[in-house]
C-alpha cells in the first residue's frame, strides 16, 4: 500500500523514533517542496538566494529538527565529485614527513576536503595497492611524499621530495646541492677539516642527491673524505625508530675512527641520535665534535645542545603540494611542472670552532666568506635573527592533527 505524503506544517515526528534516517526524500515530502530546492538551501547554492528567506529558514528548521543528515556517497554521485585526497608516504612516525602532513590538512580543512592517509614502508607492492584503493574510494588527486610510483596514475599526481618518475607530474623538491654547500662551507669556516658523514638510507629519494652533494662541496674546499669515516644509515624497526639508527652509525663511526672533528648527519634525527651516542662515549658536543643535521624538525631546538642544521621549509612545501594538487583538480588543468625550494642554514650550538685550528680561525673564516659570495651562496643565519623565519620553523615543526583517514 503506498504512503501517504506528509502534509506540510503537519506535527514533526520525534527524531530517533524512526528505524531509518530521514532522507532527503521525506523531507523533501514533509516541506512540500522538490528535492531539488531542499538540497539547494542545505548545500548554501547561491541559487538559493532566489529563496524567500521564510523558505530557507523553513528549510533549514525542519532539517535540524528532523535530524537529516545529508548522504555523502549520494551526493558525490550526484556532483561527480568526492573531495578526497590520497596522501602517501614511507611513514609518519616522526619528524619530515609528520611535519609535512601538519601543512597538508591545513589547506585540506580551509578548502573543506578530507584525506586519506597510508604509509607503506618502501614496500613495492603495498604502494601499489594503496594507490588502487585510494581511485577506487573516490579520491580525486594523490600527493606522494618521498614515494615511488612505477605506474602512470589516470589522476592528478603531485611528489614531494627528490625521486624521478618516469612520466611528468608536478615535483616540488629542495635544493639538496644548496643546502649541503651551506653546511660544508659553514664547518670549513669553522676550522674543521676532518668531517664524517652520516649518508642516507639506500631507498630514501634524498640520499643519493644529498651525497653527491657532499662530494661536490668537498671537492671544492679541497677536503679529503676518508673511507672510516662514512657510515650509512640501515633501517631498523621498518624505519620506525630513526634516532637509534643514527645512534648506531654514531657507534659505528667511532669504533672505526676518532680522528674526525665535525659530523654532517643525513638528517636532524639521525644527528640526534649520533650526538647521543658520542656523548656515550664520553665525547663532547660540540667541544670535541661538532654536529650539523638536515631537516629542522621541532626537536632540534629542543636536543641539547640545540643542533644546527639546514632549514627544510617543511610547512610551506606541504601547503605548496596540497594547493597545486587542489588547483590541478578543480580546473581540471593536467599540466605539471617542478618547484626548487631554497633551504637555509640555522646556526645553535651543536658546532663550534675546530679545537685544531683556532689559531687560525679568523683568517680561514674571511677567506670562506669571500669565496662563498662569489659562488652565491648564503651566509650563516641565525633564527634568532630573523623572526619571521623563527616563527616560520614553529609552524613547520608541527605535529599533524587528527583528522586524516588511515587505511
Amino acid at each position: 500500500m503506498r504512503k501517504s505524503r506528509p502534509h506540510p506544517g503537519s506535527p514533526l515526528p520525534p527524531p530517533g523514533t524512526s528505524s531509518k534516517p530521514v532522507s532527503l526524500r521525506d523531507l523533501a515530502a514533509y516541506l512540500g517542496l522538490s528535492r531539488t530546492t531542499v538540497s539547494l538551501v542545505l548545500n548554501d547554492s547561491p541559487v538559493a538566494q532566489a529563496l524567500t528567506p521564510a523558505t530557507r529558514e523553513r528549510v533549514l528548521k525542519a532539517a535540524a529538527d528532523l535530524n537529516y543528515k545529508a548522504n555523502y556517497f549520494a551526493r558525490m554521485l550526484n556532483n561527480k565529485r568526492s573531495q578526497m585526497v590520497g596522501i602517501l608516504s614511507p611513514d609518519f612516525g616522526e619528524g619530515y614527513d609528520a611535519s609535512i602532513l601538519s601543512a597538508i590538512e591545513r589547506v585540506m580543512i580551509e578548502r573543506n576536503y578530507l584525506y586519506f592517509v597510508s604509509s607503506h614502508h618502501w614496500d613495492k607492492a603495498l604502494i601499489q595497492q594503496r594507490l588502487q584503493v585510494f581511485a577506487e574510494r573516490g579520491a580525486e588527486g594523490i600527493i606522494l611524499i618521498n614515494t615511488p610510483a612505477p605506474a602512470k596514475s589516470a589522476l592528478p599526481l603531485v611528489s614531494i621530495g627528490s625521486l624521478k618518475y618516469d612520466y611528468p607530474l608536478t615535483r616540488i623538491t629542495v635544493d639538496n646541492a644548496y643546502g649541503i654547500r651551506l653546511a660544508l662551507n659553514h664547518l670549513y669556516a669553522l676550522g674543521h677539516r676532518e668531517i664524517a658523514f652520516l649518508k642516507g638510507h639506500a631507498q630514501s629519494s634524498d640520499a643519493e642527491s644529498r651525497w653527491s652533494a657532499c662530494v661536490e662541496a668537498a671537492r671544492e674546499l679541497h677536503l679529503h673524505i676518508h673511507e672510516e669515516n662514512i657510515v650509512q644509515l640501515k633501517r631498523i624497526d621498518d624505519g620506525l625508530n630513526p634516532i637509534r639508527e643514527g645512534y648506531i652509525a654514531g657507534k659505528q663511526l667511532l669504533k672505526a675512527s676518532e680522528k674526525f672533528t665535525a659530523l654532517m648527519a643525513f638528517n636532524d634525527l639521525s644527528a640526534i641520535g649520533a650526538i647521543n651516542a658520542f656523548h656515550d662515549a664520553g665525547k663532547r658536543v660540540p667541544e670535541d665534535i661538532s654536529v650539523i643535521g638536515f631537516d629542522d624538525i621541532r626537536a632540534a631546538t629542543i636536543i641539547q645542545p640545540a643542533l644546527t642544521t639546514i632549514r627544510q621549509p617543511l610547512a610551506r612545501m606541504g601547503m605548496l603540494a596540497a594547493t597545486e594538487l587542489l588547483e590541478r583538480i578543480e580546473s581540471a588543468n593536467m599540466d605539471t611542472r617542478s618547484i626548487l625550494i631554497k633551504p637555509e642554514l640555522v646556526i645553535r650550538q651543536s658546532t663550534v670552532v675546530c679545537p685544531q685550528g683556532a689559531s687560525d680561525h679568523h683568517a680561514k673564516v674571511s677567506k670562506v666568506r669571500s669565496a662563498s659570495k662569489a659562488r652565491g651562496a648564503t651566509t650563516a643565519v641565525r633564527a634568532s635573527q630573523h623572526p619571521a623565519q623563527a616563527q616560520e620553523s614553529t609552524r613547520t615543526d608541527e605535529a599533524p592533527v587528527p583528522g586524516g583517514l588511515s587505511i
